[in-house]
């Protein structure tokens, strides 16, 4: 079973069930997926929000090792994604040497904002976080209290880790930052981090086609009938 979970914020909850149906489409092994969602975890994250985080999940993606008893491995991916690509592919990268595997990005934003009007932030190892395959024995540093109090930073630039050689590296097409990287037509996974096509001033971002017809098959599968057609219509 590949164990997947991926961040779910009320601003972006389409996205969420969008990328689940991609990874599901194209998987060829059974895939669970477990939302990363606030409502479910107040009896363990109590932390405040803080005015730099852009996504209701910032912080509690570094939940997943304890959410997996820090046993075998987890996929975590923020929900503003689509996948093409088999996720088994994905999974097998796994190298039990790491404490967790990622796109060891090196960009700086081209602007100073991003969806909603939040801040974009600039900072050392900025979006690796937004997907990793944890080993989740070797992050047992990732306890409920660290993850409550642990500044921003600690968490993102994973400095629970005794040294980086304990991050292992995975191709920049399994998190491929749209807009921010020159198209390309081969990614495995893209990334809308400045906004995707649910948001009104991204509905022509690159990838936006693909992510409209994900939309569409998550919504009607193959059968685009027009009973099903006729109810979606009529929704506020």
């Amino acid at each position: 079973m590949i164990d997947v979970f991926i961040g779910f914020d009320t601003n972006e909850e389409v996205a969420f069930h969008v990328l689940s149906s991609s990874i599901h489409k194209h998987s060829s092994k059974p895939v669970r997926i477990t939302p990363i969602r606030l409502s479910q975890l107040k009896d363990i994250f109590n932390r405040s929000s803080n005015k730099l985080q852009s996504t209701e999940f910032s912080f509690s993606r570094f939940l997943v090792p304890y959410l997996s008893g820090y046993e075998g491995y987890s996929i975590f991916m923020d929900c503003d994604m689509l996948f093409f690509e088999d996720i088994n592919n994905l999974w097998n990268k796994m190298d039990d040497r790491y404490a967790v595997m990622l796109a060891k990005h090196d960009y700086q934003p081209k602007d100073d904002t991003k969806f909603l009007n939040n801040k974009q932030s600039s900072y050392e190892k900025k979006n690796w976080s937004s997907v990793m395959i944890f080993n989740n024995k070797k992050c047992k540093a990732l306890t409920t209290d660290y993850v409550n109090t642990a500044s921003g930073l600690e968490l993102h630039q994973f400095k629970w880790l005794e040294n980086d050689s304990l991050i292992g590296e995975i191709d920049l097409k399994w998190n491929f930052l749209v807009d921010e990287y020159p198209y390309d037509s081969n990614v495995f996974n893209a990334h809308y981090t400045l906004g995707g096509a649910y948001f009104k001033e991204y509905e022509n971002c690159s990838y936006s086609a693909q992510w409209k017809k994900a939309l569409k098959q998550a919504l009607f599968a193959k059968d685009e009938s027009s009973f099903l057609t006729k109810i979606y219509k009529e929704l506020d």
